[in-house]
């Protein structure tokens, strides 16, 4: 079994008993991969950006323990160590763990997005936030104009949230 799918089936039990972020980190990942993939990233980033796809929420139940709050910048802030606790144990290299760990600490974090990787995580999060909050119009049409960058990732927004099967505008 490869590295992805231990680290998956290792969120799996890291939530279990809670199908909603299990299915969230699943759709999230799915998202990257796609993404990444079309986007043409080359194999090591992808890997990393998978990894990363994974464990990206891992600090929500431990900023929920110590704050009752699962705002992003708690999830910044306490999901690195939990991510590079499971990284280790499932022997991923050392900096690939802190790539991975350093995304994890950004992901809700949108200005001075540094690589692709970082790029498509918020992007891939974005679609499925969208989607998972129920969005409306015009809050997707602010978040492709300030948050997606790349043009799979651009493509993926229109169609998910503004097009119908016909290609037309959606009704509001």
């Amino acid at each position: 079994m490869e590295k992805l799918d231990r680290l998956f089936e290792g969120m799996i039990a890291y939530n279990a008993g809670d199908p909603a972020r299990i299915q969230h980190l699943t759709k999230v990942h799915s998202f990257a991969r796609l993404i990444g993939l079309s986007e043409g990233l080359e194999a090591h980033t992808q890997f990393c950006l998978e990894a990363a796809a994974y464990v990206h929420d891992i600090g929500i139940r431990n900023a929920e323990k110590k704050y009752g709050s699962s705002g992003g910048k708690l999830q910044e802030q306490e999901g690195p160590p939990e991510a590079e606790r499971l990284l280790q144990s499932l022997g991923f290299a050392k900096t690939d763990v802190e790539r991975i760990c350093w995304l994890v600490g950004h992901h809700h974090t949108y200005q001075g997005i540094d690589g692709p990787d970082y790029q498509i995580l918020v992007e891939a999060d974005f679609l499925v936030n969208l989607f998972e909050e129920h969005s409306g119009r015009e809050a997707v049409e602010t978040a492709l104009e300030r948050v997606f960058r790349t043009k799979t990732g651009k493509k993926l927004c229109r169609e998910m949230f503004l097009e119908n099967k016909a290609g037309e505008q959606a009704d509001e």
